[in-house]
């Protein structure tokens, strides 16, 4: 319904530039004949050709609006390094442009009421019909301008729906990879992926430090990382292992740094996400707390030999 309606503003407002360019060039055309051909000019013909170039420039500026065509000084936004200023800066113009708007549709309508009693020299219509040219432009030009916001947010909603949806085929993809996840079905892997977050880390870049919270576990999807044990021992983890859960599962402050070694990409799954998992996938729970458990053994026996 809107974007009928728009069309058929549009269309209004094109047939009436047109008009009144046709009706411009043919008084013009037509006081000149009289004046320099029949020596007798016409007194209303400038008069005419003076109010339509008034009524053709309000409504035409709302036409070049829309598509874009108005004269701007553009050295001040390709100056600006980054896109997000350059928005900044089209929409603080937007908004200085729909002010001046505003008030040229307030003073407009106040000139209409002040000249009601006032009638052209030539032509003896109300001076009402050319000052009223200033509030429809103004308000054919801030509707111009609302239009653009409404399709620009159409756009960037589709825009940021179709990165969410990119986003989330990316991480099925790189949660496929993680055998932990691979062996579930198809609907948990999907309840899974809706939960876990991509995070993307060069190398030689720590990951988690030694006593920071535990509130978050990660899954290697690819690359490697490295685990600073406290004794001064290391462990690397490959592609499809994961760190970070021993913590979230005792809920206590991290035992160890990770660091990568290489490009890598992890999966974080945050604690409130995985206890709200673990309720109804208790075997992806299970292999957690397995693996947690292993790796108890495994620094225990390291501080043992460490002591011998």
């Amino acid at each position: 319904m809107f974007r009928v309606f728009d069309r058929a503003l549009i269309n209004l407002t094109s047939a009436l530039v047109a008009g009144l360019t046709a009706l411009m060039a043919g008084v013009v055309l037509l006081g000149v004949f009289t004046r320099y051909f029949l020596n007798d000019p016409l007194a209303w013909t400038e008069e005419a050709a003076r109010y339509s170039l008034i009524w053709l420039s309000w409504l035409g500026g709302g036409l070049a609006l829309r598509r874009g065509a108005h004269i701007a000084v553009e050295f001040l936004l390709d100056a600006l390094p980054s896109a997000p200023m350059r928005a900044l800066l089209l929409f603080a113009g937007r908004v200085a442009a729909i002010f001046f708007l505003v008030i040229c549709v307030w003073y407009g309508l106040v000139l209409v009421q002040r000249v009601s009693f006032q009638s052209t020299i030539a032509l003896g219509i109300s001076m009402q019909l050319p000052y009223a040219s200033v509030p429809v432009g103004s308000l054919l030009m801030i509707s111009g301008i609302a239009v653009l916001a409404l399709m620009t947010g159409v756009l960037a909603t589709g825009f940021a729906q179709e990165e969410r949806r990119r986003e989330y085929l990316r991480v099925w993809e790189q949660v496929a990879r993680v055998p932990l996840f691979a062996s579930l079905g198809v609907v948990t892997l999907s309840e899974i992926v809706g939960k876990l977050r991509t995070r993307y880390y060069p190398p030689r870049i720590t990951v988690v430090r030694r006593g920071d919270a535990g509130d978050s576990m990660f899954f290697i999807s690819s690359g490697e990382v490295e685990v600073r044990l406290p004794n001064g021992g290391s462990v690397r983890l490959g592609e499809g292992a994961f760190f970070g859960e021993m913590a979230l599962l005792e809920r206590q402050p991290r035992t160890a740094s990770v660091a990568t070694t290489k490009p890598t990409t992890l999966l974080v799954l945050y604690a409130s996400d995985f206890y709200e998992i673990a309720s109804h996938i208790p075997k992806l729970a299970e292999a957690v707390e397995i693996e947690a458990k292993r790796r108890r053994e495994e620094n225990l026996e390291r501080q043992t030999a460490g002591r011998r």
